[in-house]
């Protein structure tokens, strides 16, 4: 600091204080624009997190599912020609072939981080009077609560899929009128014969989507094989990827790879994405504003400076002081200016975190969502803030170190 840096700084900090009004007002704005930065940064991550959250809460990041049946035109006569074609049919439930084996050499896949076999069909819950359709799902536990994390979403009961036991959406038990404890009778259709089976309900659950908790019946894989009539089979394949936003990528690998139908969240969930995406580029064109006011901001009170410095700014260059240091003077006043409005903006954006946390609630009186402002993020926008306060005073600097020592010192 006592070397080429300790003479700019110290002229620069007296530039500062003499000015102080100018220099205060300055600094405010430029903790009003980081603050503004940071706080929209922390909003907007917060929000995607927790829309993400409760989007891949309840659904697998890659499904893999036996290819559709398709119906293809029947072999033509020789030299007729004609338009190549294919017809969707009526989807039945089949098994994804082989996919005992193919388990295992999922999971050795680097990006995926669990699989979980699931057999999946529609059929109707029965309680007394009472009858609701239902979407039934066979899974075994432990693998699937590597896919969706089942037991955090426990609301009553204790997640246990024993023999003859049954996890339930919160809205289906209350629509039926049960309660952990209760018998539901299950019934399903195969090959235009009822199948039924009578469960005990272990817990309640909520997915986080009130029409999932609504429909879903949680069985032992076994169980949902025997009452969809699918023995030792499996109609989907879920897995769970240690980076998300890998999963088109990875989708496509498994299609080249494997003779399956593979579906990421991410085609699942098209609109999702592009609000996402939309989310983000209107952050950064936020975030580009803003700083651009701070630069002109700086700029215009640095130039202001200049010419009310102008005396003093000779009376330097004649006792010996070169271009370069007049130079430097600017640019560190502009970067102890970006410097103290990124810090006084970063505790206002703190403030406003606070705020929001504390105060902001939602119709059943939680936090709609929980933000933090990550210490990358802080520091990043601090970091560009002061940078900002650089960039800001070169134009103002360079014409400062331009200046005629006699010219100045006689205006």
């Amino acid at each position: 600091m006592q070397g080429w840096l300790g003479f700019e700084l110290r002229v620069a900090l007296r530039f500062l204080r003499e000015g102080r009004m100018q220099t205060l007002l300055i600094i405010v704005g430029v903790a009003a624009g980081v603050a503004v930065v940071a706080y929209i940064s922390a909003l907007i991550s917060g929000l995607q997190g927790s829309t993400l959250d409760k989007t891949l809460g309840a659904q697998a990041h890659l499904v893999l599912r036996a290819p559709d049946d398709l119906v293809t035109p029947a072999r033509l006569a020789d030299g007729t020609q004609a338009l190549t074609e294919t017809q969707p049919r009526v989807q039945r439930l089949r098994s994804v072939a082989n996919w005992q084996a193919l388990v295992p050499l999922l999971e050795q896949m680097a990006p995926i981080a669990a699989v979980s076999p699931m057999v999946s069909g529609s059929g109707l819950a029965l309680r007394g009077e009472a009858a609701q359709a239902i979407a039934l799902v066979g899974v075994e536990l432990e693998r699937y609560e590597r896919i969706v994390g089942l037991r955090s979403k426990v609301v009553s009961g204790s997640a246990r899929l024993d023999p003859g036991e049954a996890i339930l959406g919160r809205e289906l038990a209350a629509d039926l009128g049960v309660r952990v404890g209760d018998r539901v009778t299950l019934q399903t259709t195969v090959g235009g014969r009822n199948v039924s089976d009578a469960v005990r309900v272990t817990a309640l659950v909520d997915l986080g989507v009130r029409d999932l908790n609504r429909r879903t019946v949680i069985v032992p894989l076994r169980a949902a094989q025997s009452l969809l009539g699918l023995p030792g089979g499996a109609t989907v394949l879920d897995m769970t990827l240690k980076d998300v936003w890998t999963a088109n990528e990875l989708a496509a690998e498994l299609r080249e790879r494997y003779p399956y139908k593979v579906e990421s969240w991410q085609e699942n969930n098209a609109q999702l994405v592009s609000a996402l995406n939309a989310q983000s580029v209107s952050t950064a064109l936020i975030r580009g504003v803003v700083m651009i006011v701070v630069v002109l901001g700086i700029a215009s009170v640095l130039v202001v400076s200049v010419v009310q410095k102008r005396r003093e700014i000779g009376i330097l260059r004649a006792m010996g002081a070169t271009r370069g240091q007049v130079l430097r003077v600017f640019l560190v006043q502009g970067a102890v200016v970006g410097a103290l409005g990124s810090a006084l903006g970063m505790l206002l954006a703190v403030a406003l975190i606070w705020a929001f946390t504390h105060f902001v609630r939602g119709s059943d009186g939680l936090p709609l969502f929980s933000i933090t402002l990550p210490l990358a993020t802080a520091l990043q926008v601090a970091g560009i803030a002061t940078l900002c306060g650089v960039l800001a005073a070169i134009a103002p600097a360079r014409r400062a170190a331009a200046m005629d020592p006699a010219q100045a010192i006689r205006i």
